[in-house]
């Protein structure tokens, strides 16, 4: 029996696919290692398998997650398992990130005192909608207490392709915690990598896929070695583009400059290595490697892609080109190169940043006001 004494602890539960490894699913391990546990009760409801090796860290840990894989098509037998769980465990607040978990959280709240609140944690280039949601999606606003975005280009992308107001909106930017490496360990990794006599170390961590543009990066960075042949470029990450990046390599001849280390569990020792970090996506949210980077004061050279050119002010902690811009793309990574100074000023102007606007701290500090149901501002 609780002591009369005693405050009832808020019970907030996020619902999301699984917790594998990702942007999505940090954000949620780092609100629940962020909050105050005399407070908040945290758990965890995954729509898909495998739980993951994140879900099986926080269970370990003490967080409860639960799991019910959703059948093809529309689940209504999910709606009933998601309902009864917030019955039975009398969740307070239902934490939806992503679309479809908010769908069928939302329905399953309807008629509860459950409040719900929606994360959208990016969008997908190109972006586009359907009627469906057309009729749906200002049914599910209004069961929802409060509309949350990684950042404003999302947010715009919610009005235009969800039809969800932009002033229903709040835009949270995700939050980490900084990164500590070991110098001595990144040493070891600088020698076996042959990079004592590079003039500039330029580095990228992102999966091989399409969407992250590597074709645009290795063919900019072939234009910089003209200008700076010394130079070389790390990428860390894994996926289906590997062999024609390896040949796109051949081809612009610049293979004995790059570096392809494959998939890294925990990359931050070569990340500290790296004197520029670059990021060339077509599209992106609020990159968890982009935030990394400047936790450990690197200047960014990214794309104009979804939440980037908020989170790098042009010129200031590093710089931007247009979205696909292969020509702007290439003078920023000269013009980084050639000013040292500037690099150097760069990367401490992010570091700044980072500490003052992106750390988990900050972020959880932004959710517990609409877990207190404080009024929105956006």
């Amino acid at each position: 029996m609780m002591p009369n004494n005693a405050i009832r602890k808020t019970s907030v539960m996020h619902i999301t696919y699984d917790m594998r490894i990702g942007g999505t699913e940090m954000v949620i391990k780092n609100i629940i290692e962020a909050a105050d546990t005399e407070r908040f009760n945290m758990s965890i409801f995954c729509i898909e398998a495998p739980l993951g090796p994140w879900g099986s860290a926080l269970e370990q840990a003490g967080i409860s997650i639960n799991t019910h894989a959703r059948k093809p098509g529309f689940d209504l037998r999910l709606i009933s398992a998601i309902r009864r769980h917030i019955k039975l465990h009398n969740i307070d607040i239902l934490h939806c990130h992503q679309y479809t978990p908010w769908v069928y959280g939302a329905l399953a709240s309807i008629g509860l005192p459950t409040r719900v609140i929606f994360t959208e944690h990016g969008r997908f280039y190109p972006d586009s909608s359907s009627w469906k949601r057309r009729i749906i999606n200002p049914v599910l606003s209004g069961i929802t207490q409060r509309i949350t975005a990684i950042s404003k280009a999302t947010k715009t992308a919610l009005a235009e392709f969800e039809y969800i107001p932009e002033h229903k909106v709040k835009v949270i930017y995700n939050g980490i915690d900084g990164l500590a490496y070991n110098s001595e360990k990144s040493g070891e990794i600088k020698h076996s990598l042959n990079l004592s006599g590079a003039s500039i170390i330029f580095g990228t961590i992102a999966r091989l896929d399409p969407i992250k543009n590597h074709d645009m990066m290795l063919r900019a960075f072939a234009q910089t070695l003209t200008v700076h042949p010394n130079a070389k470029l790390i990428i860390i990450g894994d996926g289906e583009l590997k062999a024609h990046l390896l040949k796109l390599c051949d081809s612009l001849k610049i293979r004995e400059y790059v570096i392809f280390t494959g998939y890294i569990p925990y990359p931050k020792d070569y990340l500290a290595l790296f004197d520029v970090f670059l990021l060339s996506s077509l599209s992106e949210g609020t990159s968890m490697t982009l935030l990394e980077a400047m936790s450990l004061g690197k200047p960014c050279v990214v794309t104009d892609a979804g939440g980037n050119k908020e989170i790098v002010i042009h010129e200031q902690t590093g710089l931007v080109s247009a979205n696909n811009d292969m020509e702007g793309f290439a003078d920023n990574l000269i013009r980084v190169a050639t000013n040292k100074h500037q690099m150097i000023e760069y990367g401490k102007n992010a570091s700044a940043r980072f500490n003052e606007q992106f750390t988990s701290r900050a972020m959880f500090a932004e959710y517990r006001h609409c877990y207190d149901g404080e009024p929105l501002n956006g």
